[in-house]
């Protein structure tokens, strides 16, 4: 997870002057059809992102060049303009990107622990023995990600399919274990970065709790053709090796590490807020604790090579994300609500979380439904969907992603609408 990071004095004085000297140098931007020419650099990136899914790191980051290097020569930035101007941009943004490179890294090493404890190997004998197998265990990763961050349950959730399908995992029910982690973290501020940045923002807890109406009905939706297909593809193997023993050392350390980042989340955000503004807490908290244990149980340091590349991937679209001039959304209703759902599969949920704070008048339910499981209709619509391709690579493809994993979006409209009827749109005030 992550946080959102408001400016301190001294940063908006300087802001202010940079912005003031350098007005004449910040120009309008290119535009083509009336689309500023910010948004086809980010469309043709996820174009290609798409297109050549082996080549995805290297794409990512031409296309973040790119973006940097026509803002430098023609528009400026939002905090000023050339090289000042940038750098005053990652300052805002270097919490959310440190933290966001943290947990993706120290997840992956946790995930590892987890592996090795040998409960993924008890699992076939927990786990029903033919397609409900698959949705149980859907379900188990949606509770996860109620209290856990979604990238946690998510990495935990391949862990045990990898185990109980022998390695073979269907595309479509990867796809439906991104949506039921992100699914479950919709309704609780402590299970996604965008719910922690409401919350942080100063939006009460319980005015998301009933996005669960939405998750739920989703999850019910799309739990049980991602589970056929993943029972037609590779049933639950039920015979687990004899003698397994579960290695409680390791059990104890992820449970550590998860209770740890618990604690910080919920210490910072009740008693020092504002230490979430200024330091990647939760992302060092997590590394505190894999540094602590090492001794007792040494993590799987070879993971780490394959992980950077998918971690730097998605922070290179993170980054490319947050220089788009979006600082106009439309009104504030359930259909602009509904829409920012559909654009988060492709464009970063966080920036758009921070402009939906900044504009206030959303029933924050809603929102959280939706930019919180609209990423999942893509493989890197979210951190917790990028994660996982990094344990599945085969995953990292759009055309399959979309062909297998259509019941998410489904799920998505049906979700949403479920929502609207059961609950409906209550705003808050405009702030």
């Amino acid at each position: 997870m992550a946080s959102l990071r408001r400016s301190r004095p001294g940063e908006q004085t300087l802001q202010s002057r940079v912005r003031a000297k350098g007005q004449a140098l910040v120009t309008t931007p290119v535009l083509i059809l009336g689309i500023p020419l910010d948004f086809f650099l980010f469309g043709l990136t996820l174009l290609g992102v798409a297109i050549f899914h082996r080549h995805t790191l290297w794409i990512a980051l031409t296309g973040l060049a790119a973006t940097i290097a026509y803002k430098l020569m023609f528009t400026g930035f939002a905090t000023g303009p050339g090289l000042l101007g940038l750098t005053l941009h990652l300052g805002h943004e270097w919490v959310t990107l440190t933290n966001l490179f943290l947990l993706l890294m120290g997840f992956a090493l946790l995930s590892a622990h987890f592996e090795k404890s040998g409960i993924p190997d008890e699992m076939p004998a927990l786990l029903p023995n033919d397609w409900r197998g698959p949705v149980v265990l859907l379900g188990i990763v949606f509770v996860l990600s109620s209290f856990l961050d979604n990238i946690a349950a998510a990495l935990i959730g391949g862990t045990v399919a990898r185990h109980v399908f022998r390695g073979k995992v269907h595309i479509g029910y990867l796809a439906a274990i991104v949506a039921a982690s992100n699914a479950g973290g919709a309704g609780s501020v402590i299970g996604d970065t965008t719910t922690t940045m409401m919350w942080i923002a100063g939006v009460n807890p319980l005015s998301v709790v009933e996005a669960y109406v939405a998750a739920g009905t989703a999850l019910l939706v799309f739990a049980v053709p991602a589970s056929i297909q993943q029972h037609n593809f590779a049933p639950i193997v039920k015979d687990a090796p004899r003698g397994l023993r579960i290695e409680w050392v390791r059990v104890g350390i992820v449970a550590a590490i998860l209770i740890a980042a618990l604690a910080a989340n919920i210490s910072a955000n009740v008693y020092f807020p504002d230490l979430l503004h200024r330091l990647p807490l939760l992302g060092l908290t997590i590394w505190a604790v894999l540094l602590l244990t090492a001794p007792i149980r040494r993590p799987d340091w070879k993971l780490m090579p394959s992980t950077f590349k998918g971690t730097i991937f998605l922070l290179a679209l993170v980054v490319i994300a947050s220089l788009m001039p979006v600082e106009r959304l439309p009104a504030a209703t359930w259909q602009t609500a509904l829409g920012l759902g559909l654009v988060s599969a492709g464009f970063d949920n966080i920036p758009l979380t921070a402009l939906a704070l900044n504009q206030g008048g959303y029933d924050w339910g809603f929102l959280a439904y939706a930019v919180g499981f609209g990423g999942s209709m893509m493989w890197f619509g979210s951190s917790a969907g990028v994660a996982l391709t990094n344990m599945f690579p085969e995953g990292k493809s759009v055309y399959l992603w979309l062909r297998f994993g259509w019941p998410v979006p489904v799920a998505y409209l049906i979700g949403f609408f479920a929502l609207l009827t059961l609950v409906g749109w209550n705003p808050d005030p405009i702030r």
